[in-house]
């Protein structure tokens, strides 16, 4: 990638957060820098996509917006590295050499790795965490419906699987087979946990009625990123209140 920014002072912390964006081009990267022009409090200083670099301003990084692919989020990496910047990933579908130096970045810059930045989502992930953990070991099952447009590559979705990780913590396994993938149309993301006792159902869903969701979640969570020590941080960790 192009080189276009001298790293600057982040000690201004009511200046606006300055974020870079790698997958420009694609839907999510389009949609966030089409909010960011209304938004007060954060402004693109770059846009990246594929070998291209689209230049907004010269004012340094503070955090870069990675929604783009494996090959995108290594470069993000560079990126986040060279500037000092945060780095907030919602790219899926990464391998385990990009996992890998996910967790190397995270030793000197804030890392936020998400596979939804709905916060909707979180807050679902925390409810399948509560209800699994009161019903684990009562003979109930457990499964996971997703259904997203059709130009989705990947299935099961980043989401679902990060709700079964969810349900894992709180002790109830979700094999491979109770997760089914839907593609239809243009769905933007729907996500069911079914949750099945004897003569009683628990459901609980979240349903994306608009990318925007996602768009605005990942800008309020770079925003949440801005001037954090090094470290892995989640989604759910920028939704308890700071004292």
């Amino acid at each position: 990638m192009t080189e276009i920014f001298a790293r600057n002072s982040k000690t201004d912390l009511e200046a606006p957060c300055r974020i870079a964006i790698v997958g420009a081009r694609g839907r999510m990267g389009e949609r966030i820098h089409a909010l960011l022009q209304s938004d007060k409090h954060a402004v693109v200083v770059a846009r990246f996509d594929r070998d291209e670099a689209l230049v907004e301003d010269g004012h340094g990084v503070d955090v870069v917006i990675d929604f783009s692919s494996d090959a995108g989020c290594r470069e993000a990496i560079k990126v986040s590295a060279k500037y000092g910047a945060a780095l907030l990933v919602g790219t899926t579908a990464l391998s385990a050499d990009s996992l890998e130096l996910l967790r190397e970045c995270s030793t000197r810059a804030a890392v936020m790795q998400c596979a939804n930045t709905s916060l909707g989502v979180a807050v679902t992930r925390h409810l399948a965490r509560e209800a699994a953990r009161m019903l684990a070991g009562s003979g109930w099952t457990v499964d996971i419906v997703e259904t997203h447009h059709d130009k989705k590559l990947d299935a099961p979705s980043g989401t679902a699987l990060a709700l079964a990780a969810s349900l894992g913590q709180g002790g109830m396994t979700v094999a491979a087979d109770r997760i089914h993938a839907l593609r239809a149309g243009d769905t933007v993301g729907e996500h069911e946990i079914r949750l099945a006792g004897p003569f009683e159902r628990i459901t609980i869903t979240h349903d994306a009625v608009s990318r925007d969701l996602f768009a605005a979640g990942a800008i309020r969570a770079a925003k949440w990123l801005k001037n954090r020590a090094p470290g892995m941080y989640s989604l759910e960790a920028s939704l308890v209140p700071e004292v």
